[in-house]
């Protein structure tokens, strides 16, 4: 970072992670044991999604490699080629007491968009939860700043903050967590919630 960065406030940007999303089955086991949250099974990965043959190619890749693997016991990926916001989802499934499982597979299609070029259209990656209450959560993970956050959806596109915070509090030595609420976008739509 130069003089004029530091003079202007620029900050040098976090290099993504992503072996971050491995502290997600110990954020599990703190979520269950505080708040009474369990996995749902479900986790997904958004993106944007580049033109061209070689991006649908690298997608066709991750989805045979992930499918061909019957020994994960989960289902078949599923890939949605465009939400109403314009972005892309590749979502695995596991049995929800598998948490391990599903976020290997959320690491493989990171990691296979990443390796191949395609780090900077990787947006974000979620594994869903919920409760006894029905109430449902996401730990996002932010590609670009390596950092989570907790993402509490309530019906009419509203949020539970104050859970979302509470949660911040509970998993803040399991997992690297978004300082600048900001970024805490909604994820409204995303596969599972």
């Amino acid at each position: 970072m130069g003089f004029l960065d530091a003079l202007l406030g620029r900050t040098k940007p976090v290099k993504p992670d992503l072996d971050q999303l491995f502290g997600l089955p110990s954020a599990a086991i703190t979520l269950e044991a505080a708040a009474g949250f369990k996995p749902t099974g479900v986790g997904s990965v958004c993106f944007a999604a580049a033109e061209g043959g070689a991006f649908a190619q690298v997608q066709q890749d991750i989805q045979a490699l992930l499918d061909a693997d019957t020994s994960r016991g989960g289902q078949p990926i599923e890939v949605t080629q465009r939400d109403s916001y314009g972005y892309s989802w590749i979502t695995a499934r596991q049995s929800p007491d598998d948490i391990v499982s599903l976020v290997n597979d959320v690491h493989a299609v990171n990691s296979g968009l990443e390796s191949q070029g395609f780090g900077p259209q990787l947006l974000c990656s979620l594994v869903n939860f919920t409760d006894a209450q029905h109430r449902r959560l996401a730990l996002v993970y932010l590609y670009k700043r390596g950092s989570f956050y907790p993402f509490a959806p309530l019906p009419g596109e509203k949020r539970d903050n104050p859970l979302e915070l509470q949660i911040k509090a509970m998993i803040g030595n399991d997992l690297r967590i978004e300082q600048d609420l900001s970024r805490w976008f909604p994820v409204w739509g995303a596969p599972g919630l």
